[in-house]
């Protein structure tokens, strides 16, 4: 019978040994901060989406080029203040930015209201969208919105908001009575100024519902 020759298996030196573990380790690092990068960049995508407005939860929605901002508010009746549904708003600027046009005081609601414009606010079509935009936006909190341009300001007994849509140098709302406004429009920004409103509006309403 023949000697059987052993096969000595491969020794691994020390410095070897030490080298595979330090790579090992720096795989495990590498994969590790990948990770955390993926988490970082999810998470930064979520809150570009969505994002809070003083109480008002707003969400960013894309449609080809145009983007639109929305909130959810429930709607009520005007006359029995019964709950009716939850309705969206849809804003076409960031209401983060309307924050530049200035409005010193605050948005109270009447059961009707008055809109009156003094002037044709064409602007390539931002006129129309913008009142017919107010105009729903109010009737959803449940007044009724009339125009008269017969009608004034209301300032001593307040019992219907009178808003007048006028021409200035500087987009800016000014709150002259407790329930009357100047909605000044500089520049063709006649969306922006309405949707100001429309903002201090939403707040308003997200304050009251706690």
């Amino acid at each position: 019978m023949g000697n059987k020759k052993e096969i000595d298996e491969p020794k691994i030196s020390k410095k070897e040994l030490e080298k595979q573990n330090k790579t090992l380790k720096n795989i495990f690092i590498g994969l590790g901060i990948f990770i955390f990068v993926i988490i970082i960049v999810s998470l930064s995508i979520n809150s570009a989406k969505h994002f809070e407005y003083k109480g008002v939860e707003f969400n960013v929605i894309k449609e080809g080029k145009i983007i639109f901002y929305n909130a959810v508010f429930p709607e009520y009746h005007r006359i029995t203040g019964k709950h009716i549904r939850d309705y969206n708003f849809y804003l076409r600027n960031n209401p983060r930015k309307l924050e530049n046009i200035p409005f010193d005081g605050e948005v109270i609601l009447r059961k009707d209201t008055v809109i009156n414009i003094t002037k044709e606010f064409n602007c390539d079509g931002d006129g129309i969208i913008a009142v017919g935009n107010l105009v729903q936006v109010l009737e959803r909190f449940g007044t009724k919105v009339i125009r008269d341009p017969e009608a004034g300001c209301d300032a001593m007994g307040g019992e219907y908001i009178f808003i007048q849509i006028r021409e200035g140098e500087e987009t800016s709302i000014e709150q002259f009575a407790p329930t009357c406004y100047n909605l000044y429009v500089n520049d063709c920004e006649i969306l922006e100024v309405t949707e100001k409103f429309i903002v201090e509006l939403l707040v308003k309403a997200r304050k009251n519902t706690g």
